[in-house]
């Protein structure tokens, strides 16, 4: 990942086609050592190729993808006013929850009897 930071860092910088040189010149001026052969690989794979195409056909594959957080922000915002008084709710039975738990604790023994 941090390969592909700074290669994007280079593109938005003005480098049209970084080198693995100026890869590792932006890593190492932040302390990192770059990982040779994952450095070879990601200038191998993105040579003559448009990184903002890449981008955007990442982007539209990942749409497709359904995922389980739609669902539940969904949910979420239609009754939004009501999970917050349901929430409010709870922490009020969870004390009295918790107090019952605190007299029954001993159970009737003492830690040193």
């Amino acid at each position: 990942m941090r390969h592909i930071a700074a290669y994007l860092l280079l593109q938005i910088g003005g480098n049209a086609s970084p080198s693995a040189g100026d890869v590792k010149k932006v890593l190492s001026a932040v302390g990192i050592d770059a990982d040779e052969e994952r450095l070879e690989k990601l200038i191998s794979e993105l040579e003559g190729k448009d990184v903002n195409t890449l981008i955007a056909e990442g982007s539209s594959k990942l749409s497709s993808v359904p995922s389980g957080g739609a669902v539940a922000s969904s949910g979420a915002a239609a009754g939004g006013a009501a999970a917050g008084g349901a929430a409010a709710e709870e922490k009020v039975e969870e004390k009295k929850e918790e107090e019952k738990e605190e007299s029954d604790d001993d159970m009737g023994f003492g830690l040193f009897d």
